[in-house]
């Protein structure tokens, strides 16, 4: 049903370095760039299904408080890679790398936040 997500940035050069390393492990790679927003998918998608943006009102971007975006990866070393990549360049932990009690099948979860603020989650289910 979701077609595309989109987060706001107040730096897009730190948000490019972020992302790309950030997706590395989960096959994620940037498909376009402009001076306002960087796409990005995976080979096979049909297109970007992630953007990053300067915010269109040109008000700062902020994460907002309940919102997340969730990554699937295809195995546990990949959720554990992009947590501590996320971490190494700038981003900050909201939940460490672990099975997230009470869901089946197995959900194993990391959750950070970028250097906007925004929260984002790398998950696995088995």
């Amino acid at each position: 049903m979701i077609s595309y997500a989109t987060l706001g940035t107040n730096d897009m050069d730190r948000a490019i370095n972020f992302f790309d390393a950030v997706f590395a492990p989960l096959a994620g790679k940037r498909v376009s760039t402009s001076p306002t927003w960087t796409g990005y998918a995976r080979k096979g998608d049909s297109g970007a299904a992630f953007f990053l943006t300067t915010p269109f009102n040109k008000e700062a971007a902020d994460g907002g408080n309940g919102g997340m975006l969730a990554f699937l990866a295809p195995d546990r070393t990949a959720v554990d890679s992009c947590h501590a990549t996320a971490l190494a360049l700038a981003g900050s932990c909201e939940g460490p790398p672990g099975v997230r009690e009470g869901m089946d099948p197995v959900f194993y979860a990391a959750y950070v936040r970028d250097p906007d603020g925004n929260k984002l989650c790398f998950y696995v289910r088995r």
